[in-house]
Order: structure tokens, then sequence, then C-alpha cells
């Protein structure tokens, strides 16, 4: 009923999960067979643009990948990181007043210690292991492939882990989502990414890069500032702050939204 009245529809993750409403993906290239399946993605594609999550920083403690790590299969054992106790990860920014570090006890008996930012049951992915990198590029095509032409890249700020540092914004997370971008500018020119990254806005605008990461960066300081002018009647603080902002390049935009699955 809404063809040719809205042009673009954001289907919040519909893989099959295990917690977080969704954001805990068990598989990335299934759909959830209580929501439907890939034809229907398809089919809303037709009449819409679609907005998909790739939530690539962690991955569901019931997934095949973690599964097969706790399995002891070297493959998948390099896909997680693994931290002996003790290590000092003070330095490292927490989102989530949670464990950093989660204990799993493989078929061997032996337990490790793996790092789980969002909770114990999200793996974060190893990225230095290029095979997930490969792995995720993958994704993004059969993404497409689907008919998907923006990729949310949720939690994206966390993606690359140094001990001793944040692990927040760090060098190489920005590297690896130029790479994203180059790619799909070569093959798939109409897709654009979204980062997802929830934090002040000279950090926020990094990830546009010089034109060489993401096409749109969410524009968070907007949802509340819009409340409180309709809470107070007074627009003062709202057209303020938007009168500070500086216009991105032509090829960058903001993603303006009111409200959002976190609030």
């Amino acid at each position: 009923r809404l063809s040719g009245t809205i042009d673009s529809v954001h289907i919040l993750p519909f893989y099959p999960y295990s917690s977080d409403d969704g954001f805990s993906v068990i598989d990335y290239e299934q759909v959830d067979p209580e929501l439907g399946n890939w034809q229907d993605i398809v089919d809303f594609s037709q009449d819409f643009k679609i907005a998909a999550d790739a939530v690539f920083n962690h991955i569901s403690s019931q997934s095949q990948w973690f599964q097969e790590c706790l399995k002891n299969n070297p493959q998948y054992e390099k896909y997680f990181i693994d931290v002996p106790p003790g290590t000092d990860l003070s330095s490292v920014t927490r989102p989530r007043s949670l464990p950093l570090l989660s204990p799993y006890t493989s078929e061997n008996g032996m337990e490790k210690h793996y790092w789980t930012t969002f909770s114990a049951d999200q793996l974060d992915l190893n990225f230095a292991n290029y095979e997930v990198l490969l792995k995720t590029i993958e994704i993004l095509f059969f993404y497409a492939s689907k008919g998907i032409t923006t990729v949310r890249l949720d939690a994206i700020a966390f993606l690359w882990k140094e001990i001793g540092t944040t692990c927040l914004h760090l060098r190489k997370t920005h590297e690896i989502i130029k790479i994203y971008r180059l790619l799909l500018e070569e093959y798939i020119p109409d897709m654009i990414l979204l980062t997802e990254t929830n934090v002040p806005h000279l950090e926020n605008i990094s990830y546009f890069g010089n034109n060489d990461e993401a096409q749109m960066v969410y524009q968070f300081p907007l949802p509340p500032l819009t409340a409180h002018a309709v809470m107070t009647g007074n627009a003062k603080y709202l057209t303020r702050w938007a009168s500070s902002l500086e216009e991105p390049d032509s090829e960058n935009t903001f993603f303006n939204f009111l409200a959002s699955h976190d609030g």
C-alpha cells in the first residue's frame, strides 16, 4: 500500500538469532523461517530500496562458526579472539557493563576466555584473520544479490582489537570499511554503506573518511534535540545545533532519523 509513497524500507535483522532482539545472529545468510524467506526480501526490493544490517562485529554463540570453534576445528578457532585471564584490558572502551571476556569450554575440556564486547552470547569476530574479512565481503555481495541496496554496519567502531588501546575507531577498522567501499564501488556501485557509530560528532563523521568509507553516517543528536524542542516548545537548542553543522561533501550525507530500535 505504501509503494510510491515511501521509497525505502529498513528491515531490522531478519536472520535467525539467539538474543539481543536480533543482533546476535546465528546465520548471516538465512532468513528466520518464522518471518519468511529470501524470496520475500527479493519481492520487497521490487517496490522499495531495501536496507539491512550487517552485524559483523560479533556473531551468536549458537552459530555454526562458534560451535565449530568449540569443536577445536582449527579453521574456526581463528575466527574468534581468546585472551588469557588477567590480561590488562582496562583501556578498552566499554559500551555495556557486562564482562568483556566470557568463558567457554571446548569439546576437549579446555576453557578459554573469548572477547565479547556486548554479551556472553555475542562473540566478537577476529578480523586479524583475513578469512573473516573475506567471508564478510562474500556476505555483502550475497546481500546485494538479494536486492539489498543499503547496508547498516552495526557496532562497526569496535571491529578491530588491539590490546593496550581503546579498541574504538582504530585505523584498521577504517581500513576495512575502505576495502568494503572500494570493492562495492567497483562491482556494486549502487550499494550504500551506513555506519552506526553512536559517538561524539567529530568521531562520528570520521567514518565518511575522505569520501572512501561510508556514504552515510547516523545523525544521532537529532532525535533527542527534536524531542526536547517538542516537549518544551522551545527549538532554540535544536536550531543552534543544526546551524553549527558543516554540510558534508556531495558524495556523503547524514542519515537523519527520529527514532530507532536503540530508543
